[in-house]
C-alpha cells in the first residue's frame, strides 16, 4: 500500500527525464523571461527610481533581482497547472482504466502526481536560482554558506506548497477533461489573470480596488512574498517602493498556501472518487 503513490511518482519522474524536449523547455523559457524581459525592464526601472530619496535601514534591490521572484513562482505555476495532464494521456490511452481498477486506492494517483509536480518545480526553482545570480541577481546578499541554505530550503519549501495545491487542481481538471486541447484551454484562461492580479512583475499597490483585493487572495503572491522574504530580505526598495515584511506576515502567507493545498486536495479526492473510466 505504501508504494502506490511512489509507483506512480517515479513513472511520472522518468517520463519527464526522459522527454529530453520537455525538460530543456521547461528550463529554457524561464531563463529567457528573466535574460531578455528582466534585463530589459531592469534598465529602464532602475534609471526612473535612481531619483528616489534612498530609505534609512532598507536595502536597495535592482529590477532584476525583484522580478527573479516572480519569474520562480512563475515556472512554479505553469509546471504545475500542466502537470495534471499525464492524467489525461492516460485517460486518452487506456491505462487509467487499468489504474483505477486496481487496489491502489485512488488517494495514492493524486499524491504520486503531486509529489512527481512538487520535485519538478524544486529542479526548476533551483535552477533559476542559479542562472539567475549568473545574470546578477542580487539573492542572498550578505548571507553565510548556512544562512543560505536556510533561506534556499524556505524558498522552497513555498515552492512545494504552492506546487502542491495547483497540481491537485490539475489533477481534477485532468480527470475531467477528455481533450488535451481543452484542457489546454483551461489552463491559460487560469495562467493569466493568476499571474497578472500578483506581485510578480509590479507591485499591487497601484492597482485599481478590485484588482488589489484579488491579489490578496491570490495564492501567487503570497507565494511570492515568501520567495522575496526569504531571497532579498524582510527590509528593502525596489523601483522606488519600499517593502517591508514581518515573520507574521511570512506565517499568514504560508498558511493561506496550505489552506488552498488542502482545499484543492479534498476537491481533487472527491472527483478521483466519482470517476468513471469507460
Amino acid at each position: 500500500m505504501n508504494t502506490g503513490f511512489m509507483t506512480i511518482y517515479w513513472r511520472d519522474m522518468l517520463r519527464f527525464f526522459r522527454f529530453r524536449t520537455l525538460l530543456i523547455s521547461s528550463l529554457v523559457q524561464p531563463a529567457l523571461w528573466m535574460a531578455f524581459f528582466g534585463i530589459a525592464m531592469s534598465s529602464s526601472f532602475d534609471r526612473f527610481s535612481m531619483g528616489v530619496p534612498a530609505v534609512p535601514g532598507a536595502e536597495a534591490v535592482g529590477y532584476l533581482t525583484f522580478m527573479a521572484a516572480g519569474v520562480i513562482a512563475m515556472t512554479t505555476l505553469f509546471t504545475s497547472l500542466f502537470g495534471g495532464i499525464v492524467l489525461l494521456f492516460d485517460k486518452n490511452w487506456g491505462l487509467m482504466r487499468e489504474i483505477l481498477a486496481s487496489p491502489l486506492p485512488r488517494s495514492h494517483i493524486i499524491i504520486g502526481i503531486a509529489l512527481s509536480g512538487m520535485t519538478k518545480s524544486f529542479i526548476q526553482a533551483i535552477i533559476i536560482m542559479v542562472f539567475g545570480l549568473v545574470l546578477g541577481v542580487e539573492f542572498f546578499r550578505g548571507l553565510s554558506p548556512t544562512g543560505i541554505l536556510v533561506a534556499v530550503a524556505g524558498i522552497l519549501v513555498f515552492v512545494g506548497m504552492f506546487s502542491l495545491g495547483f497540481l491537485f487542481l490539475s489533477a481534477t481538471i485532468s480527470i475531467s477533461m477528455e481533450s488535451p486541447e481543452g484542457l489546454q484551454g483551461i489552463i491559460t484562461l487560469l495562467t493569466m489573470p493568476i499571474f497578472f492580479a500578483s506581485n510578480a512583475l509590479y507591485p499591487t499597490d497601484a492597482f485599481p480596488a478590485i484588482l488589489r483585493d484579488i491579489s490578496v487572495v491570490n495564492p501567487l503572491t503570497h507565494l511570492i512574498t515568501g520567495i522575496r522574504y526569504f531571497a532579498i530580505g524582510d527590509n528593502f526598495t525596489a523601483i522606488g517602493i519600499h517593502f517591508t515584511h514581518t515573520p507574521g506576515d511570512i506565517l499568514a502567507s504560508f498558511l493561506v498556501l496550505i489552506a488552498f493545498a488542502g482545499v484543492m486536495f479534498s476537491l481533487a479526492w472527491w472527483r478521483f472518487s466519482q470517476a468513471v473510466i469507460t
